[in-house]
């Protein structure tokens, strides 16, 4: 079980996974060596799960976001989950309800790459797909 100290030092890790513990401790009351402690324990129960970088793609290089709702032909999607999993173009894949099955987030570099990786889709499913126009959040 959580505990309201437990939820504080996620919040401070949601918002800069780089704290050091010491910091942490310093904010939520405890010794770094406590909070290290809680940490640990966090990530044994698959709380945390990793540690990410976000990176702003735009001033990377030139690039395309597309979100894909891919609408299943079959019900063994697990040849599907697997296509998904081993892509390094899916950033997010989300089971979904309402409209299609799933809902990906797709990071390519131009519109060819993006032409190429639908057309790989369609031994799954039909899709539609949404560009993005800028990130807001």
């Amino acid at each position: 079980m959580l505990d309201q100290t437990d939820l504080s030092i996620l919040a401070l890790l949601r918002e800069n996974s780089r704290l050091l513990w010491k910091d942490i401790g310093e904010q939520v009351h405890l010794s770094g060596q406590a909070v290290g402690n809680r940490i640990r324990r966090m990530e044994e129960q698959g709380i945390i799960q990793g540690y990410t970088t976000l990176i702003d793609d735009t001033k990377v290089g030139p690039h395309l976001t597309a979100m894909i709702t891919m609408f299943m032909v079959t019900t063994d999607h697990q040849p599907f989950i697997r296509f998904i999993k081993e892509r390094s173009e899916v950033a997010d894949a989300h089971r979904i309800s309402g409209e299609g099955c799933y809902l990906l987030v797709v990071r390519v570099p131009d519109q060819n790459a993006l032409n190429a990786f639908i057309e790989e889709l369609l031994a799954f499913g039909n899709y539609r797909v949404n560009l993005s126009l800028g990130k807001l959040k």
